[in-house]
């Protein structure tokens, strides 16, 4: 994220070698005005601080330095526990609810004759890793190091990225559903042209408003994190989570739904919705373009976006064909409470990490512990930030999801009984799953910030799509270990 305008690249280069640093950096921050910016290829590798700003290793991180823009203090073990595990919960009784529409809704005339819908599900879900996530995250750290202290910077800033968030997600959601066309009825040899139109407006209707609506509740929470003192990075990507995933799923249900009773007597109506949606497009290319950091992203945001989508509609693929079979049919009410818990805390953690990084080092150069070889104790074992952040998030899974277990029990959702081996083996993979991303995220942070990357903008898609996979995956194996066990629980899969 930079903001430097052509003329000042101009100067520099004039400059060559005789030029510190330090002044490169200064120069490199200094502000511009959009008609500079809309001039300029901006690129999104540059310092989010000056060389003379950072914290190297061995200096204290006190707040007051005369280093850090605001203090970069050392938080309390227990005022960041408490900061993750209240979002947490709320985020937690998200997925919950989502997973208790979906346990309803398949049961809809649509969802049974249109299957391919399910693909869309993780595809759609995973919209708020890809966007609302990744935008609570550059956000964030926009707050913490000060870049939304100036008024006009910070609506530059939120204009700029909610309109690049509106283009992302018309895009995805119009590819996501070419991938449910392509992953569910060409290996079957079945295709249906008005079916495939169903999909495509149902999944860029849905995607289009989710995005718009968790966009502003995003904005809301993290210019409200700021003015509270709270750390948005520990609060700002779980309660993206908690609002996306219900939004999204009944957004898409309905939507469906609508469009399933036009598809006879109006059939028109499908393609008419998804052009309307996609001829804004531009509108909102042109209103993103304005700012540096969002026009950048422009060109350079797509790969993270689009692989997660696909990542996520194989997560699709899979929990299509575990509903199919009624053995494990019971899956459907615990994949988006398994799939969002994951994505949740890994999103909490690449998010906290990058701010880390922002703080340390410039992009492309490693903090001295993170070099070499990866070693999995390295995300756990330690008294860092990163490490204390790691050992809290991996041990509220448990917990966690124990009490979201009990929710949907009181409930009387879902098709399973909390039996001692059903218990056993949810949470056993649960704690898998997450173990897993904790790592692929310590990883992933560090290798995207040594090629010159902002992870803010790339990791987080990445890591809530493997989420999805991975949530998705180790639930059906779960379950087909469950259902080969017999569970001493005759309504498994009933």
């Amino acid at each position: 994220m930079v903001s430097v305008g052509c003329s000042h690249l101009e100067e520099m280069s004039k400059m060559g070698t005789d030029l510190p640093r330090t002044e490169f950096y200064k120069i490199t921050q200094a502000p511009i005005s959009l008609s500079e910016s809309r001039d300029c290829w901006c690129m999104e590798t540059e310092p989010i601080l000056p060389e003379d700003r950072l914290f190297r290793e061995g200096e204290e991180e006190e707040e007051g330095s005369p280093n850090a823009p605001h203090g970069m203090p050392r938080e309390p073990l227990l005022a960041m526990t408490l900061q993750i595990v209240l979002p947490f919960l709320l985020a937690g009784f998200g997925t919950v609810s989502a997973g208790i529409a979906l346990d309803v809704v398949q049961h809809w005339e649509v969802f049974k004759k249109i299957t391919e819908i399910f693909i869309l599900v993780p595809a759609l879900l995973g919209l708020k890793g890809n966007l609302e996530m990744t935008l609570a995250s550059r956000l964030s750290t926009a707050v913490n190091v000060g870049k939304m202290d100036s008024t006009s910077e910070k609506w530059n800033l939120i204009i700029g990225n909610l309109a690049l968030k509106q283009v992302q997600a018309a895009v995805v959601g119009f590819l996501a559903a070419v991938a449910a066309v392509i992953l569910g009825w060409i290996p079957n040899g079945g295709f249906q042209l008005s079916h495939a139109v169903l999909l495509c407006s149902s999944s860029v209707a849905t995607a289009f408003t989710a995005s718009l609506l968790q966009g502003i509740i995003m904005v809301g929470v993290i210019v409200g994190s700021k003015r509270k003192g709270i750390n948005p990075d520990n609060v700002a990507t779980p309660i993206a989570a908690s609002f996306g995933d219900l939004i999204t799923l009944g957004i898409l249900a309905w939507i469906s739904k609508g469009l399933y009773s036009c598809l006879d007597s109006r059939p028109y109506v499908s393609g008419l919705v998804c052009v309307s949606l996609l001829s804004v497009t531009p509108l909102c290319v042109a209103i993103a373009s304005r700012h540096p950091a969002s026009r950048a992203l422009l060109y350079s945001g797509w790969e993270p976006v689009i692989t997660a989508m696909v990542i996520s509609s194989i997560g699709g693929l899979i929990l299509d064909h575990t509903i199919s079979d009624p053995n494990l049919a019971g899956i459907v009410v615990y994949a988006p409470i398994m799939n969002g818990i994951g994505g949740n805390l890994v999103a909490i953690q690449s998010s906290r990490i990058s701010t880390y990084l922002h703080f340390h080092s410039t992009p492309g150069e490693v903090p001295e512990e993170a070099r070499g070889c990866y070693q999995p104790w390295r995300t756990f074992c330690g008294t860092g930030v990163n490490q204390r952040s790691a050992q809290v998030l991996l041990l509220l899974v448990v917990p966690g999801h124990v009490v979201f277990l009990f929710v949907i029990h009181l409930m009387k959702s879902g098709h399973t009984t909390l039996s001692p081996i059903f218990m056993g083996v949810y949470l056993t993979v649960a704690l898998l799953q997450v173990f897993l991303l904790l790592c692929i995220a310590d990883w992933m942070v560090h290798f995207i910030w040594s090629k010159g990357k902002d992870p803010d903008s790339f990791s987080i898609p990445y890591l809530t799509a493997l989420g999805d996979l991975l949530g998705t995956a180790l639930l059906a194996v779960g379950f087909r270990i469950l259902w080969v066990l017999g569970d001493g629980d005759s309504d498994v899969g009933d």
